[in-house]
């Protein structure tokens, strides 16, 4: 029908930390199609033709702004975010008027001097305007509560030594806003002074369920530091959280203070300068997740790969735009025939996994689609499209794409037909290293029918 070029200078793709990827996939709206582009603009088209109807920028790719994730339309307002995370930046969400592409507001995910969580960064310092907390994944709308849900990264830098030690509101933390405001209602913050690099991006997942008794209206992530975790997400209590691949940073989450309790990596990565490999570098690598209300489990892919990392001395000052993680890092050699992963199906209430498939020497980042007829499906680097068993993870069938699988299926009817898409194409910088050179780059389409009886 149409098609228009996502067009950027060549300058933005060097300051795209994680390689050039899409996070999200455009959003529709009253006959208008929105979506970013890396440099940071956001714009409007026409569904029906693609003729761009408006298009605003919200920051300088040359100060470590770029931008990944899909916009979200809330309430009438169109909202979006940033990446940028490794970068001297200070991560916000934008509110837009959808039909002019009006700036309605910006909020910040780090506090000025003054504001709410501004004591969790240190007195009479600049740190807080370079302070991470990037928005680059999508998040989630509850219309009933009328909160949006989105999760932050890692405080910048990973080295505490510039924020004080301090925990770095709203860094690796869920904010739930009002769209027509950006107001902060409630926050949680799953890991405090974050020094790992294991963020909280990953996507909100809205429920209702029967919690102890009595129906809760819940929000369920699967969340890089290792651990799944369900919030009350009319406040932000903590509920539940579960550790679903190997963890040793934390022994567990205590339920009374929401934090968890640290073993003694933290003291010999910070205190003692010594070069410690944490587990997980990634529970789960930006893939989206399923939850099926009629199992009540959660499907995900999860990594199990250690993170070998140091702190590195302070530079002098800040560079805009410069790289700001304060830490250096050497690669995890996978050995030949290792676990790296697994496929899992999980009780998120009660940590309780139904089955996991393990992932041998090489992780996934492909996300899950679980349907009502009794499958999950995902996909591997190698480029096979894979359909699994609810009930026990076995593969039911699969078929070889020309790339790597990266993307999550979608599923849909037509003229009474049950169709399932994905995206087939290596892309970002961990699944490139797990492929190793061995799996084309590719860019395709596929769609499988269910055939009539």
């Amino acid at each position: 029908m149409w098609r228009t070029e996502a067009e950027w200078p060549p300058e933005a793709a060097a300051q795209a930390c994680c390689g050039v990827i899409s996070r999200g996939t455009a959003t529709i709206y009253n006959g208008k199609l929105f979506r970013i582009t890396l440099d940071n603009h956001v714009l409007a088209l026409d569904m029906k033709t693609g003729k761009q109807i408006w298009k605003q920028k919200f920051a300088e790719f040359k100060e470590g702004y770029t931008a990944t994730s899909a916009p979200l339309i809330a309430n009438g307002v169109l909202i979006t975010g940033m990446a940028g995370g490794e970068f001297t930046t200070r991560g916000f969400l934008n509110g837009w008027d959808p039909d002019t592409g009006m700036h309605l507001w910006r909020g910040y995910t780090v506090p000025a001097p003054g504001e709410p969580g501004s004591e969790t960064w240190p007195k009479d310092s600049d740190a807080y305007k370079y302070g991470g907390a990037p928005t680059w994944r999508s998040g989630a709308y509850d219309p009933e509560l009328d909160l949006v849900y989105w999760g932050t990264g890692n405080a910048e830098p990973w080295n505490p030594a510039l924020r004080g030690g301090l925990d770095s509101l709203y860094a690796s933390s869920v904010i739930a806003i009002r769209p027509k405001t950006g107001e902060i209602v409630w926050h949680y913050q799953y890991t405090p002074n974050d020094v790992y690099d294991v963020d909280a991006t990953d996507e909100p997942v809205l429920a209702d369920i029967m919690f102890e008794g009595r129906p809760r209206k819940v929000m369920f992530q699967v969340n890089k530091n290792g651990f799944m975790y369900t919030l009350d997400r009319t406040n932000g209590k903590l509920l539940a959280a579960h550790p679903f691949t190997k963890v040793n940073w934390a022994t567990h989450i205590d339920l009374k203070t929401g934090r968890p309790v640290l073993t003694d990596l933290h003291d010999k990565l910070v205190n003692k300068g010594e070069e410690v490999t944490i587990y997980p570098q990634r529970g789960v690598n930006a893939s989206p997740v399923a939850f099926n209300p009629n199992t009540g489990l959660i499907y995900t892919s999860s990594w199990q790969i250690g993170r070998i990392v140091k702190l590195a001395p302070l530079p002098d000052n800040q560079r805009i735009g410069g790289r700001s993680t304060g830490v250096t890092t050497r690669e995890y050699i996978v050995q030949p025939g290792e676990v790296v992963g697994h496929h899992i199906a999980m009780d998120p209430l009660s940590g309780k996994k139904k089955w996991e498939i393990p992932l041998i020497e090489r992780a996934t980042s492909a996300g899950m689609l679980a349907t009502d007829g009794g499958l999950v499906f995902t996909g591997d680097v190698n480029g096979k499209f894979i359909a699994l068993d609810e009930e026990t993870g076995k593969t039911l069938w699969q078929f070889q794409t020309s790339s790597s699988i990266n993307a999550t299926a979608v599923t849909y009817t037509h003229n009474g037909r049950q169709y399932v898409s994905i995206a087939s194409g290596l892309a970002g910088n961990s699944a490139r290293r797990m492929a190793k050179g061995t799996v084309p780059t590719g860019g395709s389409m596929w769609t499988f029918a269910l055939m009539p009886d």
